[in-house]
């Protein structure tokens, strides 16, 4: 852990003018919770990558929240209104469980895509990091939890028509990122049984994008396969055209608002966000102004294998074979009890991605760091 030289009197982690960086012996040091009189504090943990970085925006703008510790093995310089920023790694924290004293809520985001070639990596972070934070969360008696799970948690199920948050959670066993999912699904129903007292939620969104974020995401999925100049439609004569190949799309901003109604509405259980329309080639080609051509999954998926050995793509292929899997949600419950209403639709989504690549968009975190 690492100290700032940004630093304050340890009595009052939260005052105004203070700066927006601490660590976490100064948070444990100014008490625990004093309850929602002056508005809940919330705790980010993984605040400043895709999603982390929207529900800090959302949550720092929200009056009902007073306060919001954004967790990060690396800080910011990025400074969100009511926002202190603190430097911890949820693998070796020890102390995580004094920081949650302080806090009303958890929303746990940390997560690890890369390295692909070594899941045992990603598990540390993924699975066993996230749990240390869940039974943190206990052991400080933490009064609620909101989890972010994902489509990816879910087992195959259908593409022409959506399904709820009843559907099996046992994800596609071949990707390490769904069977990390999965397990956390397993843990969690029992977590929510050893601990009924936590008001546990569970948010499953579909594939997330917004333009801050697509230098990132260019990075973790395409790596250099994909020139930069294949993302402008002008170079792309042919889109693929995929069987089974349908996915829901959603703008980080309108997940974040679904997770920051989540924080606070006394809801409790899973909730699937997605919008429309369903993204197949066809959409995306009239998105970008192309043609498609029909291509079956079997001649993709041996050229994606052969790439990833070669170190060129860094997505596994069984991420796609994942895609082709994953059910269509259906959010129908997330709009009638939390009133969620997301402002763009999945095409939006998509093109801002497609813009942030262009421009070699980011963000001040260094995990949206813009690089060339």
């Amino acid at each position: 852990m690492e100290d700032s030289k940004n630093t304050r009197p340890a009595a009052d982690p939260h005052g105004a003018g203070w700066g927006h960086v601490a660590n976490v012996a100064e948070i444990v040091a100014a008490g625990p919770r004093t309850g929602v009189a002056d508005g809940l504090t919330v705790a980010v943990v993984g605040a400043s990558g895709n999603l982390g970085t929207s529900v800090v925006a959302a949550l720092s703008t929200d009056p009902r929240i007073g306060r919001v510790i954004g967790l990060a093995r690396r800080t910011p310089t990025w400074s969100p209104p009511r926002t202190t920023w603190v430097r911890a790694d949820i693998r070796t924290e020890p102390q995580l469980a004094e920081l949650f004293r302080s806090v009303d809520v958890i929303v746990p985001l940390a997560w690890m895509f890369q390295p692909t070639r070594h899941p045992e990596v990603t598990w540390e972070t993924n699975v066993l990091g996230s749990i240390r934070v869940f039974e943190a969360a206990a052991e400080a008696q933490t009064p609620a939890v909101v989890y972010v799970s994902s489509v990816g948690a879910y087992s195959p199920g259908p593409k022409d028509r959506a399904v709820d948050e009843s559907w099996p959670t046992h994800g596609w066993p071949a990707a390490a990122y769904c069977r990390e999912k999965a397990y956390l699904e397993r843990y969690l129903d029992t977590y929510e049984r050893r601990f009924p007292w936590v008001r546990m939620v569970r948010v499953r969104p579909g594939f997330l994008f917004k333009r801050e974020a697509a230098s990132e995401q260019r990075r973790i999925f395409a790596g250099q396969l994909l020139p930069r100049a294949w993302f402008q439609p002008e170079r792309l004569p042919v889109l693929p055209e995929l069987p089974g190949m349908r996915l829901q799309a959603l703008h980080t901003a309108d997940a974040a608002d679904g997770v920051r109604l989540a924080v606070t509405s006394p809801v409790r259980g899973a909730f699937n966000l997605a919008t429309d329309p369903v993204l197949d080639a066809g959409v995306l080609a009239e998105l970008l102004g192309v043609r498609t051509m029909r291509v079956p999954a079997s001649v993709v998926r041996p050229g994606l294998s052969a790439a990833w050995h070669a170190r060129l793509l860094p997505a596994s292929p069984q991420l796609f074979d994942a895609a082709l899997h994953m059910p269509l949600l259906d959010s129908a419950r997330a709009r009638e009890e939390l009133d969620w209403r997301p402002r763009h639709r999945a095409t939006e989504a998509v093109q801002e991605f497609l813009t942030g690549v262009r421009g070699r968009e980011g963000m001040e975190t260094p995990p949206l760091a813009a690089r060339p």
